[in-house]
């Protein structure tokens, strides 16, 4: 009979081990490790070069707008705030202008469609120069899925 407990001991113990690993992984793959996890929301960050491009953003993602003014030729080319199409799709939680020109926003994607970010782009005269009539737009356009 001594035998007998001797050799079952270690099975027991390979018994409790298997048991102990199985209770600590269902807590995991219940926390969102398994391929169906939540998707982590993402911040999507848009400047001067991204005019005309199209972006595909998800439900909860952040989109930035970082618009940069420049001099060029004794001018200044500043920018406005920029502003969605659709304020259902992209919701502006920030946005403003710089006393240098910059412009900035950020808006998060609240539902599926689709929605354009503009801004436009404006002369401001340094001293002793003047300014063409000349108005650019900024455009992107992003689909919410």
């Amino acid at each position: 009979m001594v035998e007998t407990k001797r050799s079952a001991a270690p099975w027991g113990t390979a018994l409790a081990l298997v048991a102990v690993m199985a209770a600590a992984a269902a807590p995991a793959a219940a926390h969102g490790r398994g391929p169906d996890r939540a998707r982590l929301a993402q911040r999507i960050t848009l400047t001067n070069s991204d005019n005309g491009r199209s972006v595909n953003a998800s439900s909860g993602d952040d989109v930035e707008v970082r618009l940069t003014a420049y001099h060029e030729n004794g001018l200044t080319w500043t920018w406005s705030t920029p502003v969605s199409s659709n304020s259902t799709v992209l919701r502006r939680t920030t946005g403003g202008t710089a006393p240098n020109g910059n412009a900035s926003a950020t808006f998060r994607a609240e539902h599926d469609g689709t929605a354009t970010i503009t801004a436009q782009r404006r002369c401001r005269p340094d001293a002793g120069h003047i300014c063409p009539l000349l108005v650019t737009p900024w455009k992107v356009t992003v689909e919410v899925k």
